[in-house]
């Protein structure tokens, strides 16, 4: 290893913006566990086909329906 580097000639990472974030997301264990399973059958990480998803709705611009039905 050198002693020391010349930085001078570099330049930003051009897929930096694609890079992925660490975040923190609580999904309720039947959710879970059907990601795990099928991680099993396709032999991708769970984590991965959980990205793979929402990044499907994302480009899609999925949007959420939510019904809210009070108990009468």
């Amino acid at each position: 290893m050198r002693r020391e580097y010349d930085f001078s000639r570099s330049r930003k990472n051009p897929y930096a913006k694609r890079l992925k974030k660490q975040v923190t997301i609580r999904l309720d264990s039947e959710t879970l566990a059907y990601f795990k399973k099928l991680a099993e059958d396709t032999s991708i990480p769970y984590q991965t086909l959980i990205n793979m998803y929402l990044r499907d709705c994302a480009m899609q611009r999925k949007q959420l329906r939510l019904e809210w039905n009070p108990a009468a």
